[in-house]
Parts: C-alpha cells; sequence; structure tokens
C-alpha cells in the first residue's frame, strides 16, 4: 500500500505544471499592465510644418511683404478722420500713437511667432486645427469667411466716395453703381495674377497714394498750430473712437495666410510686421496731425 500511494504522488507530481516556467514569447505575462495603458502614452505624432514647393524667384521679398501687411491693416493713410471728430485731434494723435503698441505690437508677434513656426497659407486656420483639431479649425475659417466678406464689402463704397470727390457724378446713382463695380471687378482681376503681382502692385500703389499724402504733410509742417490740437469736442463718442482705432489697426493675423508664400518666412515675417507696425502708426498719426490743422 505504501508503494502504491508513493507512486500515486510521483505521477501528480510530474503532471502538475511548473510554476517557474517562462511565458511564451508571443503571449503577455498577466501581470505585465502595460497592454492596459492608452495608445496615446506609448506614441506622440509631432506635426510637421507645413511647406510649400515654389522656388524662391517666385515668392514674397521683403518689401512687397511690407506693403500687403499695411494694405491689409491700415489700408492706407486715410480713415483717422472718425477719430477726430468722435473724441478731439488730441485723442486722436495720441490714440494713433500707443494703440499700435498696446494692440498691434501683441498680435504681430504671435502672428510671427506661428506663422514662422507653420509656415502654410492656412494660417490661423491651421493653428487653431493644430491645436483644437479640425471641428475648431472649420470653425475658424467659417467665421473668419464671414468677416472678411462683411468687411470686404465696405471698401467699394468707400471708393466710390473718394472718387466722388474728383469726379462728382460718382457720389450718387447709375454713377455711384458703376464707380462701385468697376473697383470690385478691377480689384478682382488683380487677385487672378497671382500673389507676387498683387505684392509688387501694392508696392506701386503706395507709392502712388503715399507720396501726395507725406508732400502734403512736409509742405504743412511749418503751419502747425498745436494749440488746434487742443480743440475739445462737446459730446464724445468713446465707442466710435475705439472702433475707429481698432479697425485702423486689426487684422494682422490675416497676413499668415500667406507665409507659405514668402521667401524666408522665419527672417522676413518678424521684420516685414516690424516695419508695417511703425509705417502704421505714424502715419495715422501724421494723419491725424494733418487733419486737425
Amino acid at each position: 500500500m505504501q508503494a502504491q500511494e508513493i507512486q500515486l504522488q510521483l505521477n501528480q507530481i510530474q503532471t502538475t505544471p511548473q510554476i517557474n516556467q517562462k511565458q511564451p514569447r508571443d503571449q503577455p505575462s498577466p501581470l505585465d499592465t502595460s497592454n492596459l495603458l492608452p495608445q496615446s502614452r506609448h506614441t506622440c505624432t509631432v506635426p510637421k510644418p507645413i511647406t510649400t514647393t515654389k522656388s524662391n524667384s517666385n515668392k514674397l521679398k521683403l518689401i512687397p511683404l511690407i506693403f500687403l501687411i499695411y494694405f491689409e491693416v491700415a489700408g492706407g493713410p486715410y480713415g483717422a478722420e472718425q477719430s477726430i471728430l468722435a473724441a478731439g485731434p488730441l485723442y486722436a494723435i495720441i490714440g494713433f500713437l500707443i494703440f499700435p503698441f498696446l494692440w498691434g505690437v501683441p498680435e504681430s508677434l504671435v502672428t510671427a511667432e506661428l506663422a514662422t513656426a507653420l509656415p502654410g497659407n492656412g494660417g490661423f486656420v491651421v493653428w487653431a486645427d493644430r491645436a483644437f483639431g479640425p471641428f475648431f479649425g472649420s470653425l475658424m475659417g467659417t467665421w473668419k469667411y464671414l468677416s472678411c466678406v462683411i468687411n470686404i464689402g465696405a471698401y467699394p463704397p468707400l471708393c466710390a466716395d473718394y472718387i466722388s470727390r474728383a469726379y462728382p457724378p460718382a457720389a450718387t446713382g447709375t454713377g455711384r453703381s458703376v464707380a462701385i463695380s468697376m473697383t470690385m471687378v478691377l480689384l478682382c482681376l488683380l487677385n487672378y495674377t497671382g500673389l507676387l503681382v498683387v505684392g509688387w502692385g501694392a508696392v506701386v500703389l503706395a507709392v502712388v497714394t503715399l507720396a501726395p499724402f507725406v508732400l502734403i504733410t512736409v509742405l504743412a509742417m511749418r503751419m502747425l498750430q498745436p494749440k488746434r490740437w487742443m480743440v475739445q469736442v462737446e459730446n464724445k463718442d468713446w465707442r466710435l473712437f475705439t472702433n475707429t482705432l481698432f479697425w485702423n489697426l486689426n487684422y494682422w493675423d490675416g497676413v499668415s495666410t500667406m507665409a507659405g508664400e514668402v521667401e524666408q518666412p522665419e527672417k522676413n515675417f518678424p521684420k516685414g510686421l516690424a516695419i508695417a507696425v511703425v509705417i502704421c502708426s505714424v502715419l495715422l498719426a501724421a494723419d491725424g496731425l494733418y487733419r486737425s490743422n
């Protein structure tokens, strides 16, 4: 009986699995919890910068970039009239000297940083997409499109107002409709020629529009009467004053949509934005000086 019991115990030992036996390599250990971790803990996808394949000869240089930024933001040495009517000459001059550094410089720095980090033609849409996902990127693009449609719709009538000063029939009726339509057609045809042509066209337009303004300002310097700056407006409209400053010194981020078309954006974008801030503030302040005298 004892021999049978010993033989039975030996058989049980041989059929029991070894607890120290190694697990096969293709099967995870029961104690391994790494497979329960989310996939994002194992892999991290770094977004690559958006680049274009255009040659440097077809890309924007620094000079046209500066004036494209200038016309994108200020639109010319005009628009200070309402600020003077709303708060008086002194507040208008101070506002156009200070507001660019309170609003224009921070926004331009953000634009320069993100445009050089992601130098593509998507601009702020790409920024929102990379930061918050495609849904918010789509929202950003839609909102900006609607904003641009509403904002750009004001420029052809404004252009017609200036044309009417030299050609009075453009002030009302059929003449005004023709002036607005011709302005829209000419601007659309110019845009179809490409950004390079538009950039150098902005340089020519800046020379044509700024040269008379600079000349008149220089000639008027000897007639400056600082006491006129102290003329007060009885009922100041601070909302109109602030909106005029903001409207003349906004949309710095709009130039980010052409970052992929700029030659060496990491160098030219910060330089172009810095120079454009100075040009916008100086010309608008000079416009306030001229109109106050």
